[in-house]
């Protein structure tokens, strides 16, 4: 088992009174939940003096976020405000000279004099109201003045990239309806094809245009049936110039739903003439792609040797050949990116319970960092100077912005945004190994209740990761020291499927989605039980979305459990194929249809629901009504087949259109539940 520091907890003598002392310090609850802050998509500046941030607080009485892009010192950590009250902050970037900076946000702004994007027919399009207008570009200079909105987009913009001379933006944005007229009619029958089953119209592609980077009439690169995004990523692939501006590279999906995304292609189109052909033919390859200096060499993710079920594997392309840089690690990477001289690369990914950054080099074996207790997330970005930032956290600090001076520098933290947290009581948080079936090693991330005392037992709550591809790392979570406050252990184990442990591990799903991950729980239970910390009449188990899933396959495949919560539970394979947005990507964990002869019988012995008689814990239940990913039809077939049995089982919908409540209010909620739940029944 390896241990990670934890905060001491002890009492201190009042200078006021030499007979009173001080109060311990309060656990984390749910009050604090809205004054934690978050931090996304760092930018460093091209001078590595600086940091653009987007940063995020809650607002519990609005139920919104309060979003601004601070700046942020990289010597000595000030910040200050750059844009505030803007709804829609996402994705800001330098230009190449570092005099402005680019970001979207929603343009709300009835502008008589604004300049449309041109049509197909390279007309502008004036019939536009001021309710169309949603997420746009805007530029703000860094000598002083307001931002500019410099695309009129009718339906938005998803993405941007600036041109090697900061003289033009390559953007992205989705056509037209061709029927929309006749929308507007009622006549809006629209196809069934790879959508899920609460699609209400057809989607349309997303293309490629480019404008001046002062604004004008944009220019279209791309047209067809294929898009450059689809309905379910949360943020597009971003389009990548060559370094002579002559070409602009992106990501190349069959169509815009996400159903068919896996066969996506990385494609350069010429930025005069709109000719576009192939970079990369191999099916799978995803956004992130970076030309080096000569424009003859690139990287890009894809997973490795195209099989959907191993982890990314990181590719360089040299002279047409693709070879794959990463193939000695032979596990999962979310992100990279160029290292000045071009001749190495750096790797996120996570390493069994931690989120880790690796050196690769073009030629020999990758480095892992050292980073101390501090969990890097797949958000950073690397300047032209070789300074490194990226949003990180600690078993006992929230997420902030981290700063390397260079690979072979330590990080330093430049925000505090979430200090109020050093100041509570939380429960000490470990990796926990155990030796699981089929021979794997395997681990998790312990968490002791807050005040946890020495040869005293306590209930186990079980928070099950969702994915699976996906991973538990010993990083600040609210919810486990929620839990870890109301007097539970916190396990949360990583099973086969995940991206933690290497590709053999990841790849063990595979037509075993249930009864491999449910051995793996189990035998990270046994072994924890041996520790002889946990009161094992007091047991429940938890989980979102694969978590959920976890949790009802275990209900009703193994005994013991007091309380069970299962948020967005998928419970039928076939209804989850039929409905979700991912259909094809199911049928790549099974290898074959549940409506062939062959593959029909695995897609039903996998599904929790044909085991639900076999249920006898009390069960919470939650979703999302209007939830994509794992439609709420499975969790009504769940409650229904427990309340039918005469199993206790409460079920509450949240009417909102994401796979989990995106905003505070309910979010909150959530949590309250899930830790209520478990007091009630473990308590």
């Amino acid at each position: 088992m390896k241990f990670t520091r934890s905060i001491p907890v002890c009492l201190s003598i009042l200078l006021a009174s030499p007979f009173a002392f001080a109060a311990t310090p309060r656990a984390f609850e749910l009050g604090d939940l809205p004054r934690l802050v978050s931090l996304s998509s760092p930018r460093v500046s091209p001078d590595g003096r600086q940091i653009a941030v987007v940063v995020s607080t809650p607002d519990f009485k609005s139920d919104k976020a309060q979003l601004e892009i601070d700046l942020v010192d990289t010597s000595n950590g000030s910040r200050r405000a750059l844009t505030a009250k803007r709804n829609g902050l996402a994705s800001p970037k330098w230009s190449p000279d570092g005099t402005r900076l680019a970001f979207l946000a929603e343009d709300t702004a009835a502008k008589a004099d604004a300049v449309p994007a041109a049509d197909a027919d390279g007309k502008g399009d004036t019939d536009k109201d001021a309710d169309d207008r949603k997420t746009q570009i805007f530029v703000l200079a860094m000598n002083g003045g307001d931002a500019v909105a410099i695309t009129d987009a009718k339906h938005g913009v998803d993405e941007f990239a600036w041109s090697p001379d900061g003289k033009q933006i390559a953007f992205l944005t989705s056509e037209d309806a061709p029927n929309a007229k006749a929308i507007k009619n009622h006549d809006d029958a629209f196809q069934v094809t790879d959508n899920h089953f609460l699609q209400r119209a057809a989607l349309t592609p997303t293309h490629l245009w480019v404008t001046s980077s002062t604004g004008g009439v944009a220019r279209r690169l791309t047209s067809g049936s294929f898009s450059l995004q689809t309905d379910q990523q949360q943020s597009a692939p971003i389009p990548a110039w060559s370094p002579g501006g002559h070409s602009i590279a992106f990501t190349r999906f069959p169509g815009p739903y996400w159903g068919p995304a896996y066969h996506s292609v990385i494609t350069r189109v010429d930025a005069q003439s709109g000719v576009s052909s192939p970079l990369v033919v191999g099916e799978g390859a995803q956004a992130g792609l970076y030309s080096l200096a000569n424009d003859g060499r690139f990287a890009y993710l894809r997973p490795r040797d195209g099989d959907q079920n191993n982890g990314n594997a990181l590719y360089v392309v040299e002279n047409g050949i693709s070879r794959d840089l990463t193939h000695i690690l032979a596990r999962n990477f979310n992100n990279f990116g160029w290292l000045p001289g071009d001749e190495a690369l750096l790797l996120q990914g996570e390493e069994g319970t931690h989120g880790a950054l690796w050196l690769q080099p073009l030629s020999g074996s990758a480095t892992r960092l050292k980073l101390g207790d501090i969990e890097a997330s797949p958000d950073l970005h690397i300047g032209p100077t070789g300074t490194v930032a990226f949003v990180g956290s600690t078993t006992t600090h929230p997420a902030e912005l981290y700063v390397m001076d260079s690979v072979k520098g330590k990080p330093r933290r430049l925000t505090e945004l979430n200090n109020f947290v050093d100041e509570l009581s939380l429960g000490r948080t470990e990796t926990f190994e155990w030796l699981g079936p089929d021979g794997f090693h395997e681990n998790g991330v312990l968490t002791y209740p807050v005040g946890y005392q020495n040869g005293q037992r306590y209930p186990l709550v079980l928070s099950i990761h969702g994915g699976p591809a996906s991973a538990s790392t010993a990083e600040f979570a609210p919810l486990t020291q929620l839990l870890a406050a109301a007097g539970f252990i916190v396990f949360q184990p990583n099973y086969r499927g995940g991206t933690s442990l290497g590709d053999a591990y990841q790849h063990a799903i595979f037509r075993d989605t249930g009864t491999g991950p449910g051995r793996d729980v189990m035998a990270g239970l046994t072994a924890l039980k041996r520790l002889g910390i946990v009161d094992e009449a007091r047991i429940g188990v938890s989980g979102w979305s694969y978590g959920g899933y976890m949790t009802t396959w275990l209900t009703g495949h193994y005994g013991g459990w007091k309380a069970a919560v299962a948020g967005a539970p998928l419970t039928d394979w076939v209804m989850d194929y039929t409905l979700a947005f991912y259909q094809q990507g199911d049928l790549y964990m099974f290898g074959g249809s549940p409506w062939s002869a062959k593959d029909r019988e695995i897609w039903r012995d996998q599904s929790p629901i044909n085991y639900a008689s076999k249920v006898t814990t009390p069960t919470l239940l939650m979703g999302d009504v209007g939830d994509p990913n794992v439609p709420l039809l499975n969790a009504y077939e769940w409650f229904h087949a427990l309340r039918d049995n005469g199993v206790e089982v409460e079920f509450y919908a949240y009417p909102v259109d994401t796979h989990f409540p995106q905003d505070i209010v309910r979010q909150t909620d959530v949590y309250r539940r899930w830790v209520d739940w478990m007091k009630k029944h473990l308590g």
